[in-house]
């Protein structure tokens, strides 16, 4: 690549701890060094910082992402570090530095600042806080469903800026048929072994009310009740914000007599094992996702996965797997077909869906073709 096609690419995140957000924040960076391009990423740092400077990026610890007023002086300091970083393309994943991405772009001179990019993570509420997301230059959409709510919360976005870019796996990380180790498997039903020798079912997530615990645990109740040999999962950690709801979950898989049938992993770094040793992956979330990345890698690994037909879940559903499809509000509807997909499985097609080679090709062209295209006059 010779320098003067070399882009230097800033994605700005609250942090980079875990999260498909920060993953991916992680890919497209690496894709960049990859590619001979320079890669910088602005957030508070987390567990991701080591590989993503193991890639060749470079990281630069700011609070940026902190809801509060002072956070408005990293303005100034943006505005410098664009500046004395020549960087080519701006790129603002979440709210609380968009905000701050956007003030410091909007005060540089139009005919020299960087291209300025947003991607919508997810579908926030909606307000002139929230409105933010879509001011980018370009607007990436991470779904259809994520594209359909721009248009019609925020119809004065132009069509045209938004592009969906749908998030992707790896395959060769989610390999179908995979499953981990034997050791793996000894010690995670040591941790859990009522979840031994039963058909299990896993409900990722973390513990908020919007997931759809209760429903997984009134599912798990019944299909016991027919006689099943079922066990139910729930994975996912819950914030100081939630423990009281936590508790809730608890005090209702005992009052059901549930305790030997539904286990609670809390948070986990081995998501992928779960996924692949279970005999079916839910997703109940009561609000439409975004995107449904856990879904995708569930079915990436040839896990049979049902969910309720909205959303980005529903999107990747109606792709890879229709049998999985389910309509959400009838609870005995429910239990019928997730019996019927325990006793008679419908194996999940092979195939590469959403590709993450494909996520960041279309991200990395995204960029490419911003920084040649023309200024419209005057700016934004």
């Amino acid at each position: 690549m010779t320098e003067e096609n070399k882009l230097t690419v800033l994605q700005l995140v609250p942090a980079l701890e875990s999260g498909g957000v920060e993953r991916g924040t992680l890919e497209v960076a690496q894709a960049l060094i990859e590619h001979g391009h320079r890669a910088l990423v602005i957030s508070a740092g987390g567990r991701l910082v080591a590989p993503l400077v193991a890639s060749g990026a470079e990281h630069f610890a700011w609070p940026i992402g902190d809801k509060k007023f002072k956070t408005l002086l990293l303005v100034g300091r943006l505005r410098k570090f664009l500046q004395a970083h020549k960087v080519d393309i701006l790129h603002a994943r979440s709210r609380v530095p968009a905000w701050i991405a956007y003030l410091a772009w909007r005060g540089m001179n139009p005919a020299t600042r960087p291209r300025f990019v947003t991607t919508v993570h997810g579908m926030y509420g909606v307000n002139r806080y929230s409105r933010i997301m879509t001011q980018g230059e370009a607007v990436i959409a991470v779904s259809n469903t994520v594209r359909d709510y721009i248009l019609r919360e925020y119809p004065d976005t132009p069509p045209w800026r938004i592009q969906v870019i749908h998030r992707g796996v790896d395959g060769e990380t989610y390999p179908h048929g995979w499953k981990p180790d034997p050791a793996w498997q000894q010690a995670f039903y040591g941790q859990f072994p009522d979840a031994a020798g039963k058909q299990i079912l896993t409900l990722p997530g973390r513990i908020t009310r919007l997931k759809g615990h209760e429903d997984f645990i009134e599912l798990i109740a019944r299909l016991k009740r027919r006689g099943l040999p079922v066990h139910g999962l729930i994975v996912g950690g819950a914030s100081a914000s939630k423990q009281r709801y936590l508790h809730k979950l608890r005090y209702r898989v005992r009052s059901m007599e549930l305790e030997a049938d539904i286990s609670f992993t809390g948070q986990r770094d081995d998501l992928k094992n779960i996924l692949a040793i279970s005999n079916l992956v839910l997703s109940l979330s009561t609000q439409p996702e975004s995107f449904g990345r856990t879904t995708l890698e569930a079915l990436r690994l040839g896990v049979p996965t049902a969910g309720y037909d909205h959303g980005g879940v529903g999107e990747i559903l109606r792709t890879i797997y229709p049998e999985g499809l389910l309509q959400r509000g009838d609870i005995s509807a429910l239990t019928q077909r997730i019996a019927a997909l325990l006793l008679q499985p419908i194996s999940v097609p092979t195939g590469d869906c959403y590709p993450l080679r494909s996520m960041l090709s279309q991200t990395l062209d995204l960029y490419e073709q911003l920084a040649r295209t023309p200024r419209r006059q005057g700016g934004q």
